[in-house]
C-alpha cells in the first residue's frame, strides 16, 4: 500500500512539474509575441512619421527625417533578403554576419540623426548634414551591395538549375520520339535469289508437305509484348 501512495505522489510531482513546464513555455512564447508585435507596431509608426516629416517639413528637420528613412529602408531590406536566402544557402552565412556588424554602425547613425531632430541649435545641425549624408550614403551603399550581391547569387543558381533541367528534359523528349520500324528480311532475300531462289522454295515446300503439315509463319498476338496500358488477352475457355 505504501509502494502504491509513493508511485502515486511521484506521478503527482510529475504532472505537476511537466504542468508548470508546459506553462512556462506557453507564457515565454506568448510574451515574445507580444513583444514582436509592440516592437513592429513602434517601427511602422516611426516610419509613417519619418515618411511625414520628409514631405511635410522643410530644411534641416526634413533632411534629417530623409536621412533616417532612406537608412532604415535600406538596412531591413538588406536584413530580409539575407535572411530569407541563408535558410536555402549557407554560404550566405558570412554575408550576414558582415551585415550584422554594420547594422552596428546603421543603429549609432540613426540614434544620432535622432538626437539631432531635436537640438534647437539648426545652424549647427546643418554644418554636420554633409558628414552625415556620406555616413548615410556609405552604409546605405554598403547594404544594397550585400543585398544584390545575394539576389545575383540565387538567380544565378535558378537559372543553372533550369538551364539543367532544359537539357534532360530535352533528352527525355528526344528519348520519346526515338522509335525503330521493324522492316521484313524476307522480301530483300527473296529479290536477291532471283527465279532459283523462289524455285527451291517451292521444292522446299513441296517436300514439308510430304513430310507433314505446312507451319504457320504468323505469330501469335498474343504471344506480342504489349504496352504497359493495354489489357493482357484473356485465354479462350473451352465448354
Amino acid at each position: 500500500m505504501e509502494a502504491v501512495i509513493l508511485i502515486l505522489g511521484l506521478l503527482f510531482v510529475a504532472f505537476m512539474a511537466l504542468g508548470i513546464y508546459v506553462s512556462v513555455k506557453v507564457i515565454g512564447a506568448a510574451k515574445r509575441g507580444v513583444d514582436r508585435t509592440i516592437t513592429q507596431a513602434r517601427r511602422t509608426v516611426e516610419e509613417t512619421t519619418l515618411r511625414a516629416k520628409s514631405f511635410g517639413q522643410v530644411g534641416v528637420a526634413g533632411e534629417l527625417a530623409q536621412l533616417r528613412l532612406s537608412l532604415r529602408t535600406s538596412m531591413r531590406a538588406t536584413q530580409e533578403a539575407l535572411q530569407a536566402g541563408v535558410a536555402e544557402d549557407t554560404s550566405l552565412s558570412e554575408s550576414l554576419g558582415l551585415f550584422q556588424r554594420l547594422s552596428v554602425h546603421g543603429r549609432e547613425l540613426d540614434d544620432e540623426l535622432k538626437r539631432l531632430e531635436r537640438e534647437p541649435d539648426r545652424a549647427t545641425v546643418a554644418s554636420l548634414l554633409p558628414g552625415l549624408k556620406q555616413r548615410t550614403e556609405r552604409i546605405t551603399h554598403s547594404a544594397e551591395s550585400l543585398r544584390w550581391a545575394a539576389r545575383d547569387r540565387a538567380r544565378q543558381f535558378a537559372d543553372d538549375d533550369l538551364a539543367a533541367l532544359n537539357t534532360q528534359i530535352d533528352v527525355e523528349a528526344g528519348a520519346l520520339r526515338h522509335w525503330t520500324v521493324e522492316e521484313p528480311s524476307a522480301g530483300a532475300g527473296a529479290g536477291a535469289g532471283g527465279e532459283g531462289g523462289r524455285g527451291g522454295d517451292r521444292a522446299r515446300g513441296a517436300q514439308a508437305g510430304e513430310d507433314g503439315p505446312e507451319a504457320l509463319t504468323t505469330r501469335d498476338p498474343r504471344a506480342q509484348t504489349g504496352y504497359p496500358w493495354q489489357k493482357a488477352v484473356r485465354p479462350e475457355t473451352t465448354n
